[in-house]
């Protein structure tokens, strides 16, 4: 007897586009090479004040992953190893992470992943906090390309080869200019086609709302692997390779305690810190992990992921991490994360992030914020509440914010929509990125660029005397030489010490 069995009209489309999904996929796969030790998706980041995390990718696993380096390009005279070289179900690959350390600061290091197949590359090593040399680092938020092979490892000596098939306007403006930046941010996803100069210039991460879930999940529903759902491919790329929070450089000792708290409370790579020359760095997380989180558990988005760490421990990190900053030492402050509060009428205000995370940039005086999730490019003038500030870019109190997401993703770019009255600049026509450069201890440049050109759309100068040299738990003026807090005002952790939240695994 035969039977048979009749699918609804709705489980054949879905079908056929499954279907559909998997032969593109597997035309989109890049071959595997025939040393599968070949290492592919090369990353460096900032770890430490003296050390450089070495990221990367292989075809099978590695019994240990190691790194040889110098600073000489003929003489690798020295070796670091690890024992991180893993995988999660859905991966094609397996990754390895070395951090490289006690590394002579400022200074251009050569390194080569122990394989058969690599070859010689170089970076420079992080400025130490302090270091009032002037530089700048490139902005680059939802940057993502579709090619064939899905990434690149090939180099040129001086400027980083970017393959026609996959070139990108603004990869290869950053290409291009590699010798303009020190650094790269990006407070979203990091994709293959970045490669070549993720592996050249320290490339460092915070996440947003496609780490959540597969990028084309909006355009093709029900097809993302459970391997890369719930931050997975985030995790694994990202959290063996950014660091926690720095020890402080400061002589305060107020500072040291706060400092000290950051790093039990950080959780990278949701949220940490790093500093380099005239600038404290934060990362910080817009999806998860603080009050009606727009992607965590009970969100509106329905997505439902984290949460990473223990209750309110993001903000008491980043309370912690925020009194530390010793303006003496590193006069700037600048934060970054995902989804932003202040944008033009063509993108959408996260409302639970400006109540979390807003008053606590005002208090600690940040000087710049730094968003995406938003399409295309804006500045705004110094701005609190939606109030901005009186003073403008001269001394204000307020944080200057910007929007630097039209560096180029699938979904496109995004119109610019009704202005606001403290917007300073938006612009949606092309792919465009930001750089930010630290002129001097009281003079911070914005840039933003257009990708194509590498014409100049907007430049700001903001002029900040940073007289402060700290803000305290009560919002005054810490003195230089003041000592730590009684234990009934100074910050505590949330428990004891917060460790990660969820196990280290690796990506596709």
């Amino acid at each position: 007897m035969t039977i048979y069995i009749m699918a609804s009209p709705l489980a054949i489309a879905k079908g056929f586009l499954f279907l559909a999904a998997c032969v593109a996929a597997s035309y989109l796969y890049p071959p595997k090479p025939a040393d599968l030790t070949t290492p592919v998706q090369q990353r460096i980041a900032i770890h430490g004040p003296n050390d450089v995390s070495i990221g990367w990718n292989t075809y099978k696993q590695l019994s240990q992953p190691c790194v040889q380096y110098g600073t000489s390009d003929d003489a690798l005279l020295s070796q670091a190893c690890s024992s991180s070289s893993v995988t999660y179900p859905t991966s094609r690959t397996w990754s390895n992470s070395v951090t490289l350390k006690e590394l002579k600061p400022a200074t251009t290091y050569y390194y080569k992943i122990v394989s058969t197949n690599s070859s010689v590359d170089h970076f420079m090593s992080p400025r130490t906090a302090g270091d009032t040399t002037p530089f700048a680092m490139d902005v680059v938020v939802d940057l993502g390309v579709y090619g064939r092979d899905g990434y690149t490892t090939d180099k040129r000596d001086t400027i980083p080869t970017i393959q026609p098939a996959l070139n990108h306007s603004t990869i290869g403006r950053l290409a291009d200019t590699v010798d303009d930046y020190e650094f790269v941010i990006h407070p979203e996803r990091f994709y293959d086609q970045l490669a070549p100069i993720a592996g050249r210039k320290p490339y460092m991460a915070s996440p947003g709302n496609h780490e959540a879930a597969c990028g084309i999940e909006h355009h093709l529903k029900g097809l993302c692997p459970l391997g890369q759902t719930n931050f997975t491919d985030f995790m694994n790329r990202f959290g063996t390779t950014m660091p926690t929070a720095f020890t402080s450089s400061s002589s305060n000792a107020t500072a040291k305690v706060n400092a000290a708290t950051a790093q039990k409370l950080a959780n990278p790579p949701f949220w940490y810190s790093f500093e380099y020359g005239m600038a404290h760095i934060v990362m910080f997380d817009t999806e998860t992990d603080f009050p009606k989180a727009p992607e965590g558990i009970g969100s509106s988005t329905g997505v439902n992921e984290g949460p990473f760490g223990t209750p309110n421990q993001q903000l008491d990190f980043l309370e912690a991490d925020l009194a530390s900053v010793d303006r003496t030492v590193t006069p700037w402050l600048i934060v970054a994360g995902h989804r932003p509060w202040y944008t033009t009428g063509g993108g959408v205000v996260c409302h639970p992030c400006q109540e979390a995370f807003e008053p606590l940039f005002y208090k600690y005086d940040v000087d710049l914020a730094i968003f995406g999730h938003v399409h295309n490019s804006q500045r705004f003038m110094p701005v609190n509440n939606g109030v901005a500030d009186p003073a403008g870019m001269n001394d204000p109190k307020a944080p200057m914010y910007i929007v630097a997401g039209g560096a180029g993703n699938i979904e496109g770019l995004a119109l610019v929509g009704k202005n606001v009255s403290y917007n300073a600049f938006a612009y949606g026509d092309d792919f465009s990125f930001a750089k930010v450069s630290f002129k001097d201890k009281s003079h911070l440049q914005v840039d933003f660029i257009r990708s194509r050109t590498g014409k100049v759309l907007d430049t700001s100068v903001l002029y900040k005397s940073h007289a402060q040299h700290f803000a305290s738990l009560d919002g005054k003026p810490a003195p230089l030489d003041s000592k730590p807090a009684s234990s009934s005002t100074r910050l505590r952790p949330t428990l004891t010490i917060a460790i990660l939240s969820l196990a280290i695994m690796s990506q596709w």
